[in-house]
């Protein structure tokens, strides 16, 4: 029971930051609890800032997103700190532009799955993760070709890495 409780979960929470290839954060701030033994909620609060060159026509926005999920972990046998982990959850964002194609409020969910590391010398956990993303309210939809059209349902290339402090 000893041996089996040593591979849970290594810390209880931990605070740092998420970096990801998602069209609606590209850096985000990062929270993780372990709210059981092997589930945990992750929060993030990011940005992702974009310029497109169209024929005639450059346009800025940026993306405010937050994104919440639920996470399962099971331990890696035989290293100590390694677990992977599935799951699924949710993000809300909001796009600011000068031009009105791009801007307003998308909703999706999204399966996630993953590795996740804890240091054992020192406070520190690095994980990976994968979210394919599913929009269900989608800002960008427009039937111009000069203008991006992308979300309308399915985003498949959401991968991040995050680096957090640990803490118990």
């Amino acid at each position: 029971m000893v041996a089996a409780r040593a591979q849970d979960s290594e810390y209880k929470s931990a605070i740092g930051g998420r970096l990801s290839t998602g069209y609606y954060e590209l850096l985000s701030a990062s929270y993780k609890t372990f709210i059981t033994e092997k589930g945990a909620i992750e929060l993030d609060l990011g940005f992702r800032p974009r310029t497109y060159n169209y024929p005639g026509d450059k346009i800025n926005w940026v993306t405010l997103a937050f994104s919440a999920a639920y996470q399962h972990h099971f331990p890696i046998q035989p290293v100590p700190g390694l677990q992977w982990y599935i799951g699924g959850g949710l993000t809300a964002y909001n796009s600011f532009s000068d031009d009105d194609h791009y801007t307003g409020f998308g909703l999706g969910i999204f399966p996630t799955g993953g590795i996740d590391y804890k240091f054992g010398n020192i406070p520190l956990n690095l994980s990976a993760d994968f979210r394919p993303t599913f929009s269900l309210v989608d800002p960008y939809d427009s039937d111009d070709p000069y203008h991006y059209n992308g979300y309308n349902s399915f985003n498949g290339g959401n991968v991040g890495v995050s680096v957090r402090y640990t803490f118990r």
